[in-house]
């Protein structure tokens, strides 16, 4: 297998999108701005998936499924969600199509047109909070701690594979509460698991904040979210967490009758990461040699090939090899031997060090006389003659030491890329250089969609714990009381 990869250096959207196409995670479809999710790339986001399923129910919550389809008329309820969404909803307006009349084609029937027209699902908030109207009577119903697995569309104009497609896979947790303190420590609590999933499974440092009024979720008091830096500086958000108030509640008529017999309306959240977190695994880690995967994550963390000529020394290797895989798979490690005649060593190697395997080991006849296997490190790129003997039980620590070394690699950038700036030509300079900039900014929205029309740069989120500092912001010299969080961003 030839890689042939743009540099990063040279041109980092293009590194990125050959790698995608390259490494077998996905490709694009004969519809515009969707995608294909080939295998290899379906194992991984599965992987996320089953951590962050295990999480959520370890939390207390339960998984359900929704209509894809959503009335229209459900969207005028909430006047800020439907803002926010407006501009990228998809909208089915027949339910039949017939042949033209010169029999050339398929035309819409316009005898099918529907009575009321459907939103195909670009986020759930709108049916799901119809749909908990009847769930709830009495504080007894509360809390619903829901999560979905599923698909949303957004008519995007400008697509890239992962990071903003028109389709795109998610989760989305919504949940309802009796009391606004419930509600805000629900999304805080998620938002502390889309941080710890992000840094132990992904090996992924991020930064937890809330976004300012103007990059809220559409409808949301307040949005709670974790930002990473991708190695080309730009920053990326991971994960959102979103604290909905009543908003959804007193739209859709959701009441319980508390306690004390008063009739109430109940406190809402919804949260969700989706397969963006792809796009952020590639870009945080991967190199010009190809994908480079956490462990954890990795759908083979070990793959062993057979460096043979005929079949005798191949038996011979396959021998040792098939004892090794057995042996790893008691271990709870993901192994592949890959004895397929069709290919050559050298063109395996290559194969998997392009899809991001941790470790390889290569074994000849001469390994076996020695007792040893060639090992790499496909992180580092390095290789190393390890003796066969015990090498089944080294395997988990040695796959610990990658995730904790690619943690490490990433939390170092993004400490490096933390500019602190008090003049806008130090935040001019700091924004072009790429990194998250710490600056003073006066509170104002005007203020701040100024410095994006000037620098591109948006308020990726204002730092939980956040110190308080008096000082002067950047652009317009109005008094400040905190630094907050700027970036380019995807």
């Amino acid at each position: 297998m030839a890689k042939n990869l743009t540099p990063r250096e040279v041109d980092y959207s293009k590194w990125y999108n050959e790698l995608i196409i390259q490494a077998d995670l996905a490709e694009n479809s004969g519809v515009r701005g969707c995608m294909v999710i080939k295998p290899h790339g379906y194992a991984i986001w599965e992987g996320m998936q089953a951590e962050l399923d295990r999480r959520f129910k370890e939390t207390g919550h339960e998984n359900a499924y929704f209509p894809l389809f959503i009335p229209k008329s459900y969207f005028s309820k909430e006047a800020a969600h439907v803002d926010g969404f407006a501009k990228e909803c998809a909208v089915v307006t027949h339910y039949r199509l017939k042949n033209s009349p010169d029999g050339k084609g398929i035309i819409v029937d316009e005898d099918a047109k529907l009575e009321e027209e459907l939103i195909v699902r670009p986020t759930s908030e709108t049916i799901i909070w119809d749909t908990y109207r009847g769930w709830v009577k009495s504080y007894r119903d509360l809390p619903i701690l829901v999560n979905q697995w599923a698909n949303v569309v957004r008519w995007e104009l400008r697509t890239r594979l992962f990071l903003r497609t028109t389709e795109f896979l998610w989760q989305e947790g919504h949940t309802a509460h009796a009391t606004r303190e419930e509600a805000i420590a629900e999304a805080e609590q998620m938002l502390e698991v889309y941080a710890e999933f992000a840094e132990t499974v992904l090996a992924i440092p991020v930064v937890k904040g809330t976004k300012t009024a103007n990059e809220r979720f559409a409808g949301a008091l307040e949005t709670y979210c974790i930002e990473a830096l991708m190695q080309d500086g730009k920053a990326l958000q991971a994960g959102t967490s979103h604290f909905l108030g009543q908003n959804f509640a007193k739209a859709f008529d959701v009441k319980f009758q508390d306690r004390d017999g008063q009739v109430k309306h109940v406190w809402a959240t919804s949260w969700g990461v989706s397969t963006r977190l792809m796009g952020a695994l590639v870009m945080t880690h991967s190199d010009d040699s190809g994908l480079v995967l956490p462990p954890k994550l990795a759908p083979i963390q070990v793959v062993i090939v057979p460096i043979y000529r005929g079949e005798d020394e191949l038996q011979a290797i396959s021998l040792v090899a098939k004892k090794l895989v057995a042996d790893l798979r008691a271990k709870g490690v993901r192994v592949k031997y890959d004895d397929r005649d069709s290919y050559k060593p050298g063109w395996k190697f290559n194969e998997y060090e392009l899809k991001g395997v941790p470790l390889r080991m290569g074994i000849g006849p001469r390994d076996l006389e020695n007792g040893v296997v060639e090992l790499a490190r496909r992180d580092t790129l390095t290789k190393e003659s390890v003796a066969i003997e015990g090498l089944a039980d080294s395997i988990p620590a040695r796959l610990e030491e990658i995730q904790q070394a690619l943690l490490d690699r990433a939390s170092a950038r993004l400490a490096a890329s933390m500019h602190r700036v008090d003049t806008w030509a130090e935040f001019e300079a700091a924004i072009e250089a790429g990194g998250f900039v710490m600056a003073h900014w006066d509170g104002t929205p005007e203020t701040e969609e100024r410095i994006k029309e000037r620098t591109k740069a948006t308020i990726r989120c204002i730092p939980i714990d956040n110190p308080l500092e008096d000082g002067a912001c950047v652009l317009t010299g109005a008094p400040s009381i905190q630094r907050v969080l700027f970036a380019r961003a995807y």
